[in-house]
């Protein structure tokens, strides 16, 4: 394999593309691909030594099979050798990297912002020298490695960091949608073939050079190992089972090294199946990382005949080829390689997930102690990112488990996380293995079925009934070890009776918490409290939710999102959404990914409060796009919910009522108040964005009758403004000032700052006397909160300088309407800025005036926005600027509402405009 390192016969055109991506000035990151034994290890090796002769530092790492289910052992081999420079970095990055390493109980970052940490630590190991990254067998890589590895070598340009990833063309890889740049390493052409055979064995005669030229098909590996075999015109016992052995070419020569290891003494074997097992390395990447993985002593007769190398710069020894450490495993015995096992995991004690690894295959018969060592690393990988994992772990648990209640609720809790991680058949699977002997289902298999059912297909009804009785016979029987079982069938009870929000049932719930007492943790009688109904069950919530974030540790992901539900309830999202924003991407890409799909939607929520309306579009249909790739029906039509919502609040009209009757259609017969309420919240907005005040007061009503607020019906208080408006625009002026009284003397400006600004503006609208209504203007107005919901302060705004026209005259008006105008054009709601451009014309104001002026952009966005304008893409804005990307995205985003703009393509205009006026 050196002479091949050095000569490169046959791969002028390979080499040559990674060798400028090597010397090049700029980071890139390239992927080499093609079949086991075609020479990717060997492109790997120059690669190196070229980078070494260029002043580069060279960090090697290497897949192995034996930790592919392993979260991040990948990353961890390459941080190793980096180890000096993380504690130059800051707080944050350390923190990441101390969360998904298991140094700490810190919530596991994003994929983002770890790949962002690395990519820090990196910058600061390439200020003293450029560095080289290099992955071979990267098919083995485990997945949350795998997507970090892929957003760092996405984001190289302008550093001097260089990755790159040998995969093999047969298996399948994480890295197949990294977008990253490929270069395919094919077998060798016929005359490049034989040059090589010729090079290396030039002793061979012409039948046998035709025999091995003719089976190894071009493939280096096969060219140099075949003639070990066939020499002297004698063909050995190997030589004979390779030729007659049926399969793909990598099978044969695995088979090939089969029969040199079948001559190695017993202990020799022994220490390649350990190091096999553990995940020993081949070629020079094993090295570098040590005390990791087990070493491999004593094997100098393995050495001698091939299968292991001396590792230059280690000196250990490592495998030839990934295919001996292949072969290897396949020629023990069952019993040999449990024994492994059970001895590397003595070896790895004190880590959790590695002793989990080999234990689970090591254990034969039932052993609660071997099941709770399992358990156990599931939690850990769980709250790692890595619930994958936590799956199979949970799963092997179960199966190890002496009892059937534990047995039960392992597999219980292994449905449940394949749920959350969109896995739905296996959690289907894992549920019917968990039947009864009388054919009924265990509490904690009811709680991943009725998940299913509730999720899939908006079952509330039949899931209702299930989790209740499976409540009730813990309560009767007692919870004994069924406790955490008992909480997550509360919880998904809470979760269905929102989604149902009727209020028979929540009152049926809230008996049962009540009798259940002490078994119900604080967090659940929290989401019990919020998710119901607010208005009776919210007095002192925001307190307890903040309280309840104080303490993240020890929580699952799904524990944190549904404290940010509870926080949703009463308007302090924005206070949690870094946490979701920091953690979305994690749990989508390499964790709870129904977990990320509730995020999304709470992000979503948050942004269309904050009057970030085309973040939220992008967030919704990113949310949709998930929750129908991975059959999550009822999370599909919560975001086209939403999504109708803000299409209707934009008077985007058409799209608002086609998503809105999508919604009402599947959500109204399967009794999913939740949605249909949205979906009425939905109509009632469309109606107001577009003047049918009849109708929209007709949607209003349909989720509460004025004067009241319906029960459990969480759009009841959200709706007030809309409901008030409709009425006052429809000539019910008592019908509004009755439910304005009514929120007031609900207490709704003491639950959340949003329901205190719309009950001061419904008061203030419905007001029949100048002095009531000039005060509850200025307490609307001038609410700490108010500008944190810009599209109700501007319908105040509107209303109130509406109000001032017909009473003070239009003078008195101009300011009020002049700034809602200016924040519904902000905000890209076209019908209101229209109808407050109205009332400006009206008030003696033209349209012009009210028009932002470039005086309004600072010296950078102006720069930016020119550029723009002219047709540069943002990443040839900041080539020019000497900013990223990102930082120009974020430049624009703020241009946009100054110029009364929702897109790119307005630009050209609006500054033309804006100079006219100027």
């Amino acid at each position: 394999m050196e002479s091949l390192a050095t000569t490169m016969i046959g791969r002028d055109s390979e080499w040559g593309r990674l060798s400028a991506i090597v010397t090049a000035a700029g980071g890139q990151a390239a992927v080499l691909r093609g079949e086991a034994g075609v020479g990717k290890s060997a492109m790997l090796d120059r690669a190196a030594a070229l980078a070494g002769s260029e002043g580069h530092h060279v960090v090697r790492a290497a897949g192995v099979e034996a930790e592919s289910e392993l979260p991040y052992a990948g990353l961890h081999q390459f941080l190793y050798p980096l180890l000096p420079h993380i504690d130059r970095l800051g707080e944050g990055p350390r923190a990441a990297f101390d969360a998904v390493f298991g140094q700490s109980k810190a919530d596991p970052p994003s994929v983002m912002s770890l790949g962002i940490a690395v990519l820090g630590l990196l910058s600061l190991a390439a200020s003293e020298k450029p560095q080289l990254l290099l992955l071979d067998d990267g098919h083995w890589l485990d997945e949350p490695s795998a997507e970090v590895c892929g957003f760092v070598g996405r984001r190289l340009a302008g550093t001097p960091v260089k990755l790159v990833i040998a995969l093999r063309t047969e298996v399948a890889s994480p890295f197949d949608s990294a977008a990253l740049e490929e270069i395919s390493v094919p077998a060798l052409g016929a005359e490049a073939a034989a040059r090589l055979l010729d090079e290396r064995h030039p002793e061979l005669d012409s039948r046998v050079r035709d025999l091995i030229l003719d089976q190894a098909r071009g493939n280096p590996l096969a060219l140099l190992e075949l003639p070990v075999h066939v020499g002297d015109g004698q063909q050995d016992r190997a030589a004979d089972e390779f030729l007659g052995y049926q399969g793909t070419l990598p099978r044969r020569l695995q088979h090939l090294y089969g029969t040199r290891i079948e001559t190695l003494g017993e202990a020799v074997r022994r220490e390649l199946l350990l190091g096999a097992l553990d995940g020993a390395g081949a070629g020079p990447a094993a090295g570098q990382v040590r005390g990791l993985r087990y070493r491999m002593r004593d094997a100098d007769e393995a050495v001698a005949c091939g299968l292991l190398a001396v590792d230059p710069a280690s000196g250990e020894v490592v495998f030839r080829h990934p295919l001996v450490r292949s072969a290897v495993v396949q020629l023990a015995t069952p019993n040999q390689r449990r024994a492994a096992h059970a001895l590397l995991a003595e070896l790895h004690r004190e880590n959790v997930e590695r002793r989990a690894t080999h234990l689970a295959v090591a254990a034969v018969d039932p052993d609660e102690e071997v099941a709770a060592v399992l358990e156990a690393a599931a939690t850990s990988a769980t709250r790692r990112g890595g619930a994958v994992s936590a799956v199979a772990w949970m799963t092997r648990a179960a199966e190890l488990s002496e009892n059937h209640e534990d047995r039960s609720r392992r597999l219980g809790n292994a449905a449940f996380i394949a749920g959350q991680t969109a896995r739905l058949d296996q959690a289907q699977r894992l549920v019917l293995s968990d039947l009864t002997p009388s054919g009924g289902e265990s509490p904690a298999s009811v709680v991943a079925s009725s998940y299913l059912a509730l999720y899939q297909d908006g079952d509330v009804r039949s899931s209702q009934r299930q989790v209740m009785t499976a409540i009730e016979s813990i309560r009767r029987d007692g919870p004994t070890k069924s406790t955490d079982v008992l909480t997550r069938l509360v919880n998904l009870l809470l979760a269905i009776n929102q989604y149902e929000s009727a209020g028979t049932s929540w009152e049926q719930t809230h008996r049962l918490l009540d009798a259940l007492g002490d078994l119900v943790p604080e967090r659940s009688r929290i989401y019990g409290c919020a998710w119901s109904d607010v208005i009776r069950h919210g007095a002192g919530l925001p307190e307890r939710i903040e309280q309840a974030f104080t303490d993240q540790s020890g929580l699952e992901p799904w524990e944190l999102t549904r404290l940010a539900v509870a926080a949703y309830h009463v308007d302090m999202l924005s206070s949690y959404r870094p946490y979701l924003q920091r953690t979305v991407d994690r749990e989508v890409e390499t964790g709870a990914v129904a977990n990320g799909m509730t995020m999304l939607h709470l992000i979503m929520l948050d942004q269309i409060a904050r009057g970030e309306w085309e973040e939220a579009e992008r967030t919704g249909q990113r949310g949709l796009e998930l929750t129908s790739r991975h059959g999550y029906a009822l999370f599909a039509h919560h975001s086209r919910a939403y999504l109708a919502l803000l299409a209707a609040m934009r008077g985007q009209l058409d799209r608002a009522r086609e998503l809105q009757a999508t919604v009402d259609s599947w959500a109204r017969p399967r009794g999913i108040g939740f949605l249909s309420q949205i979906a009425d919240a939905a109509g009632a907005a469309a109606g107001l964005s577009e003047g049918d005040y009849e109708a929209a007061y007709l949607h209003a009503v349909g989720i509460t009758t004025p004067g009241k607020f319906q029960p459990y019906a969480h759009q009841a208080a959200r709706t007030l403004l809309d409901l008030v408006e409709a009425a006052v625009h429809t000539g019910r002026s008592e019908q509004a000032r009755h439910h304005a009284v009514a929120a007031r003397n609900a207490g709704l400006p003491d639950l959340s700052p949003r329901l205190a600004l719309i009950t001061y503006g419904a008061l203030a609208m419905t007001a029949t006397n100048e002095k009531e209504a000039a005060e509850m203007y200025a307490s609307a107005e001038a609410h700490p909160a108010a500008s944190s919901f810009p599209f109700e302060l501007a319908r105040i705004q509107l209303a109130h300088g509406t109000r001032l026209r017909h009473t003070q005259g239009p003078r008195a008006a101009w300011d009020l309407l002049s700034r809602a105008a200016e924040s519904f054009e902000r905000l890209g709601a076209a019908t209101w800025a229209e109808r407050a451009m109205t009332e400006l014309r009206t008030s003696g104001v033209t349209a012009s005036s009210a028009v932002p002026s470039l005086g309004a952009l600072t010296w950078q966005e102006r720069r930016i926005a020119d550029l723009a304008a002219s047709g540069l893409t943002n990443k040839e804005i900041g080539e020019r600027l000497h900013l990223s990307p990102r930082t120009v995205s974020s430049h624009l985003y703020r241009v946009f509402p100054k110029l009364g703009i929702t897109a790119r393509a307005g630009l050209r205009d609006a500054l033309a405009r804006t100079r006219d006026l100027s």
